[in-house]
Formats: structure tokens, C-alpha cells, sequence
């Protein structure tokens, strides 16, 4: 299995193979230039070097060049105050060649060679007059990227609703999928306001606890079903998972039904529901919608067999005024 050292070019991005090329005591936390696609670059590495699988490893590894210099951390350091100064001119000049585009941060390489602009745009931008007039400007070789929402507010970072740091900035390495079925199984508001974030996109964290209520719910009595509760028969009208314990409708027929918390049984190794929750579930009940509706339809097949058997078909009679027939002329 070939000998690999993960490294990560920015905080809570994605980690890529590199070849150790003999440095095989690294440690995490070193930082080490390695060679990419764009030149040489500055990495921080996140995975001691190891052994992995050949499947796990796309195309051919890139070696790790050697250990980073205070030189290199110099120039890298001088990089990163340009940077701001070279995000206005960007705007700058992009503003001036009528461009729609959003430019959102540009970054150096650690020895000033290459200049990379990540931007966010609508439409298809021919952006190759402010690739060259950039290049003029910064004397350096520039490259655009286009990003989207969510890779903007992990490049810009920020604060969610809970009051933390965005988790795609801090630790967040990959964004997860992530649907609107997630705030469904934990009864949260179906509001965009209530269930998206600073990107306008599903919050991150509707995935972290789903798998635990989905395995809870499928332990629990289901809705609309009739269960035995101390007070004899109800109807399930709702589910607390994290309660443990399920609101049931009871109340005997010409009485006035009332709402009844009932709590759940714990199994030995701590399981929400179990076995004795889904005993408890006698039957359920259909819902009377589907059989209203049925019943309302209007048969077909009948009315078809008639007309094939040659009776005449009771079609509803038309509406309107009928236009009277034209009297004829006389011949004198």
C-alpha cells in the first residue's frame, strides 16, 4: 500500500494525499510546501504519514518538497496583507468592464507566483479582459474560480443563530446533503427563516441529529394509531422524542375528549420505545378522507358498458340557451 500525508491548505477544508518523499516523521501541525497543480504551495499538515489503500487515491500523488522555512513563512505573511488591497482593485476593475460578478476574496500564493480570484456570478462570465488587466496590475499569473453560496460563507465565515462560528468555517471539512425531510423528522418550523443560514441554504446542523431521531421514531407508536394508556384507548396525536413519551387523544364516545402525555418504556440498554412501545400499538385506525373521496367520485366503467351494449348513456343535460331555428322563406 503506497505511503501517504494528508494536508490542508486552509482551516476546516478539504485534506489531499501528498507523498512524504522520505519526510515520513511529520507531524500534524507542521507546515510543509508541497507541489499542486498551481505551483508550489503552503500546507499545514493534518494526518501523520501512513498507509492507505490504492482504491482511496485518485491519479498520481504529488510529493511533499520539504519543510517550511521562516523564509517561506515570511513571504507567505507578506502575501496575506496584499491580499486586501488586491480585493478592492479586483472590484475595481470589474466595475469598470461592466462585469456582473460578485468578487469575494483572492488569494496569493506563499511566494507571490500565482494569484487565485474566487467569485460567485448568475450567468456565463467571459472574464478573460479582467484576467489580463489583473495579471498587469498585480504582476503575477491570476486565475478565476467560481464558487457558490455555501463556499462563500465558509471563505467570508461568520455567526449562526445559535451564536457560534459558522461550523463550515471552524471544523466543517466537507459539506454534507442535507433536505427538507431532516427538519420534518425533528418537528421543526418549515420556515426558510427558521431552517436556513447565513448562505440562504439548509442549515448544516439538520443532519447531525437526524439519524438519532429517525431510529427513535421508528421505536415509537406512530401517529393516528390507537394505543392503551392507563386511561384506556387513545388516539397517538403526537411524538417527543426527545421527551420520550407520545400525546394521546382519549375520551369514551358523547364524552369530551381530552390530550394525555403518556411516557414511553425504556429498554434495558437504553433504547427509546423498544419492544413494549410497539406492543402497545393496537391497530390503525384509516383515515376517513380517502373513503369521503372515493365514494364522491363518479363511476365510469358503468357508463362506458352501457354505451358498448347499445343503451343510451344518461349524459347531463347541457346548459345554455339554444338558438332558435331560422323560418324559411316563402317562393311567391
Amino acid at each position: 500500500m503506497p505511503r501517504v500525508v494528508g494536508v490542508a491548505f486552509r482551516p476546516a477544508t478539504k485534506v489531499y494525499y501528498f507523498d512524504p518523499a522520505g519526510l515520513d516523521d511529520l507531524q500534524p501541525g507542521e507546515r510543509v510546501v508541497v507541489e499542486t497543480a498551481r505551483g508550489r504551495t503552503l500546507g499545514r499538515v493534518v494526518l501523520a504519514p501512513r498507509e492507505v489503500p490504492e482504491s482511496e487515491i485518485a491519479g498520481t500523488l504529488k510529493p511533499v518538497v520539504r519543510r517550511a522555512t521562516a523564509w517561506d513563512m515570511v513571504q507567505s505573511d507578506q502575501m496575506a496583507h496584499k491580499e486586501a488591497e488586491a480585493l478592492a482593485l479586483c472590484r475595481q476593475k470589474a466595475v469598470a468592464l461592466g462585469l456582473d460578478i460578485k468578487i469575494i476574496k483572492v488569494e496569493f500564493s506563499f511566494d507571490g507566483s500565482s494569484a487565485l480570484v474566487y467569485f460567485r456570478a448568475e450567468h456565463r462570465i467571459d472574464f478573460r479582459d479582467l484576467v489580463q488587466e489583473l495579471g498587469q496590475a498585480l504582476h503575477t499569473k491570476v486565475e478565476m474560480r467560481q464558487i457558490g453560496v455555501r463556499d462563500e460563507a465558509k471563505l467570508l465565515a461568520g455567526y449562526g443563530r445559535c451564536g457560534r462560528e459558522l461550523c463550515c468555517a471552524t471544523w466543517l471539512r466537507e459539506f454534507a446533503s442535507v433536505s427538507i425531510k431532516m427538519a420534518k423528522n425533528q418537528e421543526l418550523p418549515l420556515n426558510a427563516s427558521e431552517v436556513s443560514g447565513l448562505c440562504g441554504r439548509l442549515l448544516c446542523c439538520l443532519s447531525y441529529e437526524n439519524d438519532l431521531y429517525v431510529e427513535a421514531r421508528a421505536r415509537m407508536p406512530r401517529l393516528n394509531s390507537v394505543v392503551m394508556t392507563p386511561e384506556g384507548p387513545g388516539k397517538v396525536k403526537q411524538v417527543h422524542v426527545l421527551r420520550n413519551s407520545i400525546t394521546v387523544k382519549v375520551g369514551k364516545p358523547g364524552e369530551d375528549a381530552r390530550l394525555v402525555e403518556v411516557p414511553l418504556p425504556v429498554s434495558e440498554s437504553g433504547e427509546v420505545g423498544g419492544e413494549k412501545a410497539k406492543e402497545a400499538e393496537v391497530s390503525v385506525q384509516p383515515t376517513p378522507v380517502a373513503a369521503t373521496a372515493q365514494a364522491e367520485t363518479p363511476a365510469q366503467e358503468p357508463l362506458k358498458g352501457a354505451e358498448e351494449a347499445g343503451q343510451p348513456s344518461q349524459q347531463p343535460a347541457r346548459t345554455g340557451r339554444r338558438r332558435r331555428p331560422r323560418a324559411r322563406r316563402r317562393r311567391k
